[in-house]
Formats: structure tokens, sequence, C-alpha cells
């Protein structure tokens, strides 16, 4: 058995406890984060684009209600807008167009493209198929409705020169979503004339769409959100109210932090 000098040894477990004091010391000293290597976000170096969709002339989907897409679209646009420069993101750029068609789908990415955004989100509210769709009458008018289904969607497009990163932030925000009590809605996905989409993420709600124009033809990593389904009558309260649209907007910036760290991580 090897001897060992009880002087040596001592010395020896004396230097190990200094050194490992000068470790914590230095961990304890870093920055938050970066002991992981994680730089934290520099919000004002960071490009946003937010879309409403659709347009006055073109107003998309019609509530429960009666009330026009378009109105939510721009109505939770401007709140993530104000939200997002609220929380240092001062280059936070509103999106709004005119017209019918293609012609204005192509108008919002040439846009962004202008502005050299880092990033770029559509927001919209969702439909359900027509044969799902009854009757009922509000305020003496009568309108369409379904409350089969609820919650968000999440849409990417491989087409778009930055889909991984599309998708990273897609999840992100479903992530996001889903932290602050929101559900994604799977009839997307159902094998049923008009849908069909490939669900990319069953946890979170992502799903491909190659070929929705302002996602494939925005040179930054693009994502289109439906806030939740504007015909489902509770659900449309949810989204009208100014608490819904707060509750949505926190969620984005949560997700635009993380997005953004990871983006200018070195």
């Amino acid at each position: 058995m090897m001897k060992i000098n009880p002087s040596t040894g001592w010395r020896a477990a004396h230097r190990l406890i200094l050194l490992a004091a000068l470790v914590v010391a230095s961990l304890l000293d870093r920055p938050a984060g970066a002991a992981q290597g994680a730089p934290a976000c520099k919000p004002e170096k960071f490009k946003i684009a937010i879309d409403a969709g659709h347009t006055s002339e073109a107003t998309g989907t019609t509530s429960a209600r009666g009330v026009p897409e378009h109105e939510y679209n721009l109505q939770l646009a401007k709140q993530i807008e104000r939200t997002l420069v609220d929380g240092g993101f001062s280059r936070t750029t509103l999106i709004t167009v005119q017209g019918l068609g293609r012609a204005q789908l192509i108008k919002r990415a040439e846009r962004a493209n202008a502005l050299g955004v880092n990033l770029f989100l559509s927001i919209h509210h969702n439909d359900v198929q027509n044969f799902y769709h009854a009757k009922w009458t509000y305020n003496g008018t009568a309108h369409h409705f379904s409350d089969r289904f609820s919650g968000y969607s999440l849409f990417v497009s491989r087409e778009n020169r930055h889909y991984e990163n599309s998708l990273v932030f897609a999840k992100l925000l479903g992530a996001a979503l889903t932290g602050h009590g929101m559900r994604y809605s799977p009839h997307h996905a159902e094998a049923i004339p008009g849908e069909g989409r490939q669900l990319l993420d069953r946890q979170v709600g992502v799903y491909l769409y190659d070929q929705l124009v302002v996602l494939k033809s925005t040179e930054a990593p693009a994502v289109l959100l439906e806030a939740g389904i504007i015909v489902n009558r509770v659900e449309e309260l949810v989204l009208s109210s100014p608490e819904g649209r707060v509750s949505i907007s926190a969620a984005v910036l949560e997700a635009v932090n993380q997005f953004c760290s990871q983006q200018q991580r070195p």
C-alpha cells in the first residue's frame, strides 16, 4: 500500500479547496445566463414586422356576431405592437395594406423585406369549414357560427428561405401561448376537403402550409398566427376582450425574447 505524507496530502487538499473557491467566485461574478453561454437579447437591434391580416376591401371571415375578421386582426396586431415596443423592441413595425387578392399579399412581404426585418408575424383569426356552420340570431340578425372547435393555430412554409428558424419561432410561440392557458385547435389536420394540413408539432399546434404568400415571400423567419376561432361564440368573446388580446400579446413577447436571444448568439 502507498504511504501518503500527511503534510503533502494536506497541502494538496488545501490547493483543491482554493481552486474550487475561485471557480465558484468566478461563476457568481458572471452576469445572468453567462454560465450557459446564452447572451441576453438586445431588443433595440431586433426588427420585427407585425402584419395585420386582410384589408378593408377583403375582410376575411365573419365572426359569429357579424364582425369582419380584419377588425379583430388589426386590434390584436396593434396590441402586440404596443407590447413589443414597451418590452424594448422599439424597431417593431405594424404592416397594413389596402387592396384585394394576391397583390395585397405581395405588398406585405415587400414592405417587410424593405425594412430588413429579423422576424415576420402575420396575425389572423380563424374559421371552420362550411359544413360545420349552423345559424343563430344575434341582435336581430342571422349569423353563421360553429362551437365545435376552439383554439389558436400556427403556420410555417418550407418555401421560406428561413424555414428552420420559422419553425423554431413557431414552436416558441406555441409553447408561450400554451403557458398562458391557451390551446391549439386540431381541426386543420382533419382529413376533409379544405383541411388535411400536416401537423409538425402536436404539442403546441404548428402546421405546414407551404403556399401561404406572406410566409414564402418574406426574406426573414415568418409565422402566421390564427389567434382563435371567431365563429365560436364563446371564443369570440375572449378574443374580442382587452384581457384576451393582452394575454396573447404577452405570449408573443415571451417567444420573441427567446427567439431574439437565440438569433443574436454568436
